[in-house]
This record gives C-alpha cells, structure tokens and sequence, in this order.
C-alpha cells in the first residue's frame, strides 16, 4: 500500500482523497473522522469480522517521499467549514530548498518528522521509502559530462538519508529505500523535460547511458 502524504494533516479532517483515509481503517478497522459525516449513508459499514481482519492486514507501508510544505492558517475561509486542503493550499510556506522542478523543494528533515508521524499514529507500521529523488532540467544546451556531475542530487539523497537514519534511531521501522530513479525516464507530467536518474540517458544517441556522480556516491555509501 503506497499512501502520498503531501496534503498537510491528512487524516482527522475530512476533503481528503480515500487513498489516504483508508490507511486509518487498515490500522483501526474503521474509517477516519469526518469521512463518515461526509458520505453518509452512502459509506458501507464495516462488520466486527471485518473490522477485526482489516486491522493490520498490510505487510508494509509504501511512502513516496519528495518534500515537505509548511502551512499557515488560512486567511481566505469565511468560516471553519470552508477549511480544507483546496483552501489551505494558497498559504503554503517554504522553509527549504529549491530545485528546478515547480513543486518539489528540497526538505530532507520533513521524511524525519514524516517516518515519527506515521510510527507515532499508526502502531510502528513496517516501512518502506518506495520513491524518494529530484528532478535537474533537461537543458539540451548543457554538455554530457557537464549533466553527470550532479552534486545537488548528491546533497538531496545525503540529506534524506541522514534524516531518515535518525528516524530509524528513534524507533522507526524503516526496512528499504528506494532512489527515484535508477534512470533518466518519461515522466507521467513533464515529458522528458526534467531528469530524476542517478544514470544518465542520452536521448540524441541510441540512449546511451552513464553514470552521474551520485551514482557513484551511492556505491560508495552502500559499500561503507
């Protein structure tokens, strides 16, 4: 079960997608508040049976990690009803890095603060990082071997591990960690206009590919 955690506190208030409010009911056997005052009736209820099978049924919690945004309360909502992720959204704040990609900034101690969130709330789940990396733009302009030293990848996986050793320190179960991405790919929305591999892939000749210096800093870290 992959769940993404980008929405600020995303499950005791309701206009929350169901991918994220059913990890609630994977752990307590029932849904999350609000999600029944939301649907009503229409929201099929769970028997004791099935409650007590659905209580830690999974074997591990997938977490696609990118970054992390700060919210401030939300000067725009009329009334407490209006608050909600579609609102809170235009008071968001930074306080990390930028990359080259809009939406991902670089916040390596927000997968800190994430792995104790998730540990803390859902009884010290079995966790794998599925998807944790950065984009860098696909200049055709810049040379290979200029594109392979990409020392700002380096930084941002050094960062997030660092981070998330502390986690596991702090009782964490983290059991993997999974770099996005081995290669330079499509991606599902920018085409290939940005890069995320740690391997490089020249898409002018044959698809040649190359190692980026982060790659070899990560044979390196796992070799020590």
């Amino acid at each position: 079960m992959m769940v993404c955690f980008r929405y600020p506190h995303p499950i005791t208030y309701g206009d929350y997608p169901m991918n994220i409010g059913s990890l609630v009911g994977i752990t307590y056997g029932d849904y999350p508040m609000n999600i029944g005052s939301l649907v009503g009736h229409r929201l099929p209820k769970f028997s004791p049976m099935e409650s007590k099978m659905l209580k830690g049924s999974i074997d591990f919690l997938g977490i696609n990690y990118y970054t992390s945004y700060c919210a401030t309360t939300s000067t725009s909502a009329v009334n407490l009803m209006e608050l909600s992720w579609s609102v809170d959204e235009h008071d968001l704040w930074y306080v990390i890095l930028w990359t080259q990609l809009g939406w991902l900034y670089n916040c390596p101690r927000g997968i800190r603060k994430l792995m104790l969130y998730i540990k803390e709330t859902y009884n010290k789940p079995t966790i794998y990082i599925t998807e944790n990396g950065m984009a860098t733009e696909n200049n055709a302009s810049v040379p290979v071997k200029e594109d392979l030293v990409d020392t700002v990848r380096v930084a941002f996986h050094r960062g997030h591990l660092y981070y998330l050793s502390k986690a596991i320190k702090e009782g964490v179960n983290v059991k993997g960690y999974f770099v996005r991405s081995f290669l330079d790919d499509f991606e599902w929305d920018s085409g290939f206009k940005f890069r995320f591999g740690i391997g490089y892939v020249d898409y002018k000749n044959g698809l040649k590919r190359y190692l980026k210096q982060s790659a070899y800093w990560f044979k390196k870290f796992l070799r020590n």
